[in-house]
């Protein structure tokens, strides 16, 4: 196995002591480390399309040497694995340094003029794992592989994945945080971006005072990944947080098109280049609810609820702000920038709902048409996919009462449509119906364009639990089935009718199903 190394990130400040001790790390972006050998790894599922985008053949991903290179028991050679320096506000509270505490970055790798870096999730401890033991399970690592890649497939800016391991190793985990300890399988997964750069890496070094290694990251960043911004300087620091402002923005709008809640929205969580990343605690939005939050932790305050991850996005990005500052002198420019981000929000969020609904023309009064939908979806418990996907099928020439078979499917309750609940939802359809009448369109050409934003098949929080439930009894074969479905989530798929259902009674309150912990 032959691979293009190029390492850019290294060339960066590294941390000078060279054990793998807990410690706090000072003017530096990483440490080395060195994967923790495991008992008897076993490769489980690989992407074939990352495999491809790292230039690895078929052939070569069947070897012992891909094996051990993305189960950490070999290390590629002329390079050396590291961890990452950063900090964060956790749950709205700087947390000082954080770091990788369980990922180990390979290498990185320039494949048809891309660089992509690759990490290892869950291969041991690392300077920044605290008194934790950096490794993985496999019921997040399945949660996290398939995640990963079925949200690039629905459109949503992510970080990837390669491949998913088993490491032969027992893990000790405490699933809901109660005290009830287990061992559960260890699991490694391969993880894949461009970068793995987070607001973090820039907190911790302007809180250290370490502007000289703060612009030398900044600079780096600009340079490997913002290129069109032009050489580094002040004016140009600014432009490039006004851009990681508007692809984080962009990012979050594509979770809330498809309901997708990430569950720990904390400054280390934040890709700087806006794409997803850290696929802990998140859920996937069922029943419609903007208050409704997957982590346990989160559970009392609801900080990261599905409707308040725009709010965060900003929360996050004045930390961030705040980071830069040191880098451009005046606060002018990056409060304005801040500023213009809720109108900027606002836009977009009005155009993507509209793009869900089929309205493609301009009407003054669509916003209002939308801020009803949202509230008539929280009369009852409403299926988000299945409401978005059906609303392709309403005919604009056909009265409502002919046609709430559409709506019906989408409630867990059919029989609470009645009364006020019933008089709501006419409400809003005739609206709707009228409002489909100045589209010129027809029904075909909108149910087409619909069906291209509005998904039919995503990874329900009972789905990933069903693989997990299986794996733990050494059955894959459901990993598989549910990536392949996911590659496709907007086509029909007729064979796989039976993914495009509501969440099933038994997986209401079923741990994984509904909520979970950071514990992975």
């Amino acid at each position: 196995m032959r691979l293009n190394i190029t390492n850019t990130f290294t060339s960066l400040p590294a941390d000078p002591d060279k054990e793998n001790t807990r410690r706090q790390v000072i003017n530096a972006c990483y440490s080395t480390v060195t994967p923790k050998k495991t008992a008897q790894p076993q490769i489980l599922h690989i992407s074939d399309e990352m495999r491809e985008n790292l230039g690895i053949s078929e052939e070569e991903s069947k070897s012992e040497k891909f094996r051990d290179v993305f189960t950490g028991n070999k290390i590629y050679s002329g390079t050396q694995p590291y961890a990452m320096c950063y900090g964060g506000h956790q749950f709205g509270h700087w947390a000082g340094q954080l770091g990788d505490g369980r990922a180990t970055n390979l290498f990185e790798v320039t494949h048809q003029d891309k660089l992509w870096a690759v990490q290892l999730k869950g291969a041991g401890e690392t300077p920044y794992s605290r008194s934790a033991d950096g490794l993985a399970v496999l019921r997040s690592s399945i949660r996290e592989y398939l995640m990963s890649e079925a949200m690039f497939h629905l459109g949503v800016p992510t970080t990837r994945a390669l491949s998913l391991a088993l490491s032969g190793d027992q893990v000790m985990r405490d699933v809901m945080y109660d005290g009830n300890s287990a061992y559960e399988k260890g699991a490694i997964v391969t993880r894949v971006a461009p970068s793995f750069i987070r607001f973090g890496n820039f907190e911790i070094l302007a809180a250290n005072n370490d502007v000289v290694t703060l612009q030398k990251l900044a600079d780096y960043t600009i340079e490997n990944f913002y290129p069109h911004l032009g050489t580094p300087n002040k004016k140009v620091y600014l432009e490039f947080f006004k851009e990681v402002g508007e692809r984080s923005l962009d990012m979050v709008i594509e979770w809330l098109r498809v309901g997708f809640v990430h569950g720990v929205m904390n400054t280390d969580n934040m890709s700087i280049l806006g794409l997803t990343i850290d696929y802990g605690p998140y859920g996937w939005l069922e029943g419609f609810d903007f208050g409704w939050t997957p982590n346990t932790t989160d559970r009392e305050h609801k900080r990261y609820r599905f409707g308040n991850q725009a709010e965060i996005v900003a929360w996050n990005l004045y930390k961030l702000a705040n980071a830069l500052y040191p880098l451009i002198g005046e606060a002018e420019g990056l409060q304005n920038a801040l500023e213009s981000f809720s109108a900027i929000y606002h836009q977009k969020y009005e155009k993507m709902m509209k793009s869900k609904l089929g309205l493609f023309e301009t009407d003054t009064n669509d916003k209002e048409l939308i801020d009803q939908l949202n509230k008539t979806l929280h009369l009852v418990e409403t299926d988000m996919t299945i409401f978005f996907r059906n609303l392709s099928n309403i005919e604009k020439d056909k009265p409502f009462d002919q046609q709430t078979d559409i709506l019906l499917d989408a409630f867990y309750h059919e029989e609470e449509f009645d009364g006020k609940v019933k008089e709501e939802w006419q409400n809003w359809f005739d609206k709707y119906l009228a409002r489909l009448e100045k589209e010129t369109q027809s029904d075909q050409q909108r149910k087409e364009k619909m069906n291209q934003v509005n998904p039919k098949y995503v990874l329900r929080n009972y789905m990933a639990q069903l693989a997990i439930d299986e794996a733990d009894k050494g059955n894959y074969e459901l990993i598989d089935e549910l990536f392949q479905l996911l590659k496709k989530p907007y086509d029909e798929q007729e064979d796989a009718e039976k993914w495009f259902a509501k969440r099933p009674d038994w997986a209401r309150h079923k741990v994984g199903c509904s909520m979970l912990s950071c514990s992975s």
